[in-house]
């Protein structure tokens, strides 16, 4: 038997059904230690030396770890794979290396970006080393929310009211807000005009801005009071006798990137911002738009839960609405363009339509129910509209925009 850690209970019950009776799969909870809570966690004097103890409401886990070890031949730690989870790893790794629990085991990292059967697999046939680099960056970042947070917070509370907290982000926060409103305060305030015309031409309005006036160019404080500003204005209209005539058009090309598709922060806010969502009603509505068998249900890793959707919807369609997709003359679905996005999501696989049909008119196509119904992804004022909103915008062609 093989054990396997992983951070979160829902995201271990999930991986136990891919990698079958031969592994077991546990859940950390989070970290397992953290720096004492007094002077002296982090000695400056011993080259910052850092003193850690085991986390009381998580050591009932690490027992449970400690025990399934027992009977286990080789321990693989699949942590998140940033250095707050290479730090987990770690420390779960030191704490079962004192207690002398991993005599004669083999122990491996293991990473994986995506739930799903084929990444958890790859992973595990590939184990990696702990990363040194990412759990020193961790270690760096407490230490520096202990040296600064720690000696800090005391002063706030005592200055100011008991609770609030200063550290690595709140008080370099502060001197941007501080220095900000001094600049505000050195502000001189200096008085300056424009002149604009409301024109129509066909029926149609709009509006042009004087830029030059008797043959010199208009600059920002080129007017800075009333009177010039109603010389200037007589004069064009003594000028014009109510008419402008256009003598040059220029055109430019500018760029509109369409929305990128969502994170799992960006959902998280979108959700809370339109929908009035808290994070756990998010998951349970994550269920509810068909993520599940993805390995997206109950627990969202930060991935794209768009493209999880589309994969899920594209599945479902594939047989009646592509066919086989098999052809040799047929090109691959991408669930963003470019091949590079594909192959590095491993999604879309199997997927394809003839070439030539742009993978945004293909996704509306599949994605909307009958195209455009009143159910599935694109129906209703909820959680699925919201996804597809933004996989619409996403979708969409980078646009050129004449101005």
């Amino acid at each position: 038997m093989n054990l396997v850690i992983v951070e979160s209970p829902a995201k271990a019950k999930t991986i136990n059904k891919y990698l079958g009776r031969e592994f077991k799969v546990l859940a950390s909870y989070g970290h397992v230690r953290d720096l004492i809570p007094k002077e002296g966690a982090v000695d400056t004097d011993r080259d910052f030396a850092m003193k850690y103890q085991v986390i009381e409401r998580n050591d009932r886990h690490v027992k449970a770890i400690s025990t399934a070890l027992k009977g286990a031949d080789a321990l693989y730690l699949a942590t998140d794979p940033d250095r707050e989870g290479e730090a987990i790893s770690w420390h779960l790794y030191e704490l079962l290396k004192s207690r002398r629990h991993l005599k004669n085991k083999q122990v491996h990292r293991v990473v994986f970006n995506e739930i799903t059967k084929k990444a958890i697999q790859e992973a595990i046939d590939n184990p990696r080393d702990l990363s040194m680099d990412l759990v020193n960056a961790q270690q760096a970042r407490r230490a520096l929310d202990y040296l600064v947070g720690f000696n800090l917070s005391p002063l706030l509370w005592k200055k100011i009211r008991r609770g609030l907290s200063a550290g690595r982000v709140q008080s370099p926060a502060l001197r941007m807000i501080v220095e900000r409103e001094e600049e505000i305060e050195a502000f001189q305030i200096r008085e300056y005009w424009t002149i604009k015309a409301d024109l129509l031409k066909k029926k149609q309005p709009f509006s042009a801005r004087l830029t030059h006036l008797e043959g010199e160019k208009l600059e920002q404080f080129s007017i800075t009071d009333g009177e010039p500003a109603a010389a200037a204005e007589r004069k064009l209209l003594a000028a014009a006798k109510g008419y402008l005539k256009v003598v040059k058009i220029q055109k430019k090309q500018s760029k509109r990137n369409p929305a990128a598709p969502f994170t799992t922060s960006t959902l998280q806010q979108e959700a809370a911002r339109k929908l009035g969502f808290t994070t756990q009603r998010l998951l349970l509505q994550v269920d509810a738009v068909d993520l599940a068998p993805l390995g997206l249900g109950g627990h969202v890793d930060e991935e794209d839960l768009v493209e999880a959707a589309f994969a899920q919807q594209l599945r479902r369609h594939h047989r009646d609405v592509v066919g086989r997709g098999d052809d040799e003359d047929r090109a691959r679905l991408l669930l963003q363009p470019g091949d590079e996005a594909a192959e590095h999501t491993g999604r879309g696989a199997g997927v394809a339509l003839p070439r030539g049909l742009h993978p945004g008119e293909a996704l509306l196509q599949l994605v909307e129910p009958e195209h455009g119904g009143g159910d599935g992804l694109g129906g209703g004022d909820d959680l699925a509209d919201v996804l597809f909103r933004r996989a619409h915008e996403a979708a969409e062609d980078l646009a050129h925009v004449e101005a």
